[in-house]
C-alpha cells in the first residue's frame, strides 16, 4: 500500500523487505509523511523502482536510504499484487511488490523520513497495526512457505479478495462474542492463527429411531483437513463467507458437502453457540474462535445416496442421539462434537413442537 499519485499511473513495481536479527523484523511504523495512505501503519522498508532499476536494486537502495544499512544476505519471498479501487468504483490502480526478507546487513542505522523503525519480535508483529493482507504474507513466511504469487485487492481500506498462486483464499467478516459482524475481513488462516471470532453455520440431520427415539447423522471430516482430520462432527457445517448470512451459509453447506438442496424452511434454527478451542495440527497452532447457528433438518435422508464432498467429508454414519452424547462425554469416538449441540437437539426434539417430518 502506497501513496495514490498521478504520476503511478496503472501500475509499478516496489519492493518491501523484513530485516531479521535474533527473532525479531526491523518494523518502520509510518508516522511522518504527509498524505500517507500508510499513516499510523507499521510496514517493512522499501519502495518504488527508479526508471531502469532492477527489483534487487530497488531493494538495496531503498533499504539503505530508510535505515542505513547494506543488505548481505536477502530472500526473494513472493511477489505481491496489489489492487486497489475507490468506494465509488472511479478510481482503481495496481502495484507489484517484490516481497523480501534479509538475515545479513552492515552499517550503522540512521533515522528514517517516514517514521519510527524498531525491532519488534517475530511473535508480536501480528498484534501491531497492519494492513489486514500484510497479516495473510506475514503468516506464509512465518510458516516458511515457498516463493508464492498473492494478489490483494482493497476497495478502499478494507480487503475485498485476496488470491494465492491463482486460488482464491477464504475471507471471513470478524464477529462480536453475540455474532454481530464488525465489518472487519480477515483471511481464514489469519482468524484461525489470531484466534480471530468469526461466523460458522452447523446442520444437524436427524431422524426418528425405536431405541432413544432419535437418530443423527455424524460425518466423517477429510483425513486433510486442516484442524481434526478424521474425526467425526456435525452432520454438515462451514464458515460464513465474508458478507454471508448464518442462514445463506448453512443452505450453502448442506448443499456443497452432502448434495442436500434445502430450502430456508427446511431448517430451523435451535440457537448460537460461542466456542473457543485451541489445537496444534500438522506443526501449527490453531486458534478457533466461533460464533455458530445451530439448525436443525429432518426431512428424509438416505445417507447411501448422498453426493460426498470428497475434499471436507470422508464417509457419515447415523448414530442413536442418545449414544452419540455418551460417546462424546466419554471420547469413545474420535470426535469435535460440542455436547451443548447435542443437549440442543435433544430439547428440540424430545420438549419442542415437532414438524411434520418428526412426527
Amino acid at each position: 500500500m502506497e501513496e495514490i499519485t498521478e504520476e503511478r499511473g496503472k501500475g509499478c513495481m516496489t519492493t518491501l523487505c523484513y530485516i531479521e536479527k535474533e527473532g525479531s523484523y526491523l518494523m518502520l511504523h509510518r508516522t511522518m509523511k504527509k498524505n500517507d495512505v500508510n499513516k499510523d501503519k507499521w510496514i517493512g522498508v522499501g519502495g518504488h523502482a527508479k526508471m531502469g532499476e532492477s527489483p534487487e536494486e530497488c531493494l538495496l537502495r531503498e533499504v539503505k536510504e530508510e535505515t542505513g544499512y547494506t543488505l548481505t544476505s536477502w530472500r526473494f519471498r513472493g511477489l505481491v499484487t496489489f489492487v486497489t479501487e475507490t468506494e465509488d468504483g472511479e478510481g482503481k490502480y495496481a502495484e507489484y511488490m517484490c516481497l523480501y526478507t534479509a538475515d545479513g546487513f552492515t552499517g550503522e542505522p540512521t533515522a528514517c523520513e517516514e517514521g519510527e523503525l524498531a525491532w519488534v519480535k517475530k511473535e508480536d508483529v501480528l498484534h501491531l497495526n497492519l494492513w489486514e493482507g500484510d497479516k495473510i504474507f506475514f503468516r506464509l513466511l512465518n510458516e516458511n512457505e515457498s516463493f508464492f504469487s498473492l494478489k490483494l485487492r482493497y476497495v478502499g481500506d478494507t480487503l475485498a479478495e485476496a488470491v494465492q498462486n491463482g486460488k482464491q483464499m477464504e475471507l471471513f467478516e470478524e464477529r462480536l462474542g453475540d455474532g454481530t459482524p464488525t465489518g472487519k475481513i480477515v483471511e481464514r488462516g489469519v482468524a484461525h492463527s489470531e484466534g480471530r471470532c468469526h461466523g460458522t453455520a452447523h446442520i444437524w440431520i436427524a431422524r426418528a429411531n425405536h431405541k432413544s427415539g432419535c437418530d443423527v447423522l455424524l460425518q466423517k471430516r477429510s483425513a486433510w483437513k486442516d484442524s481434526n482430520p478424521g474425526c467425526y462432527d456435525i452432520s454438515s457445517a462451514g464458515h460464513l463467507s465474508a458478507g454471508d448470512t448464518y442462514l445463506e451459509g448453512a443452505l450453502r453447506e448442506i448443499g456443497e458437502e452432502l448434495g442436500i438442496q434445502a430450502r430456508a424452511e427446511d431448517l430451523r434454527e435451535l440457537g448460537l453457540l460461542e466456542k473457543v478451542s485451541h489445537g496444534v495440527f500438522y506443526g501449527k497452532p490453531f486458534h478457533d474462535h466461533e460464533v455458530s447457528a445451530v439448525y436443525l433438518y429432518t426431512r428424509p435422508v438416505e445417507a447411501e445416496k448422498l453426493h460426498l464432498q470428497e475434499s471436507e467429508v470422508e464417509a457419515v454414519r447415523w448414530m442413536d442421539l442418545k449414544e452419540c452424547q455418551r460417546a462424546v462425554r466419554e471420547r469413545n469416538i474420535p470426535n469435535c462434537i460440542d455436547i451443548r449441540e447435542l443437549e440442543m437437539i435433544e430439547k428440540a426434539w424430545f420438549t419442542g413442537e415437532k414438524t411434520k417430518d418428526e412426527e
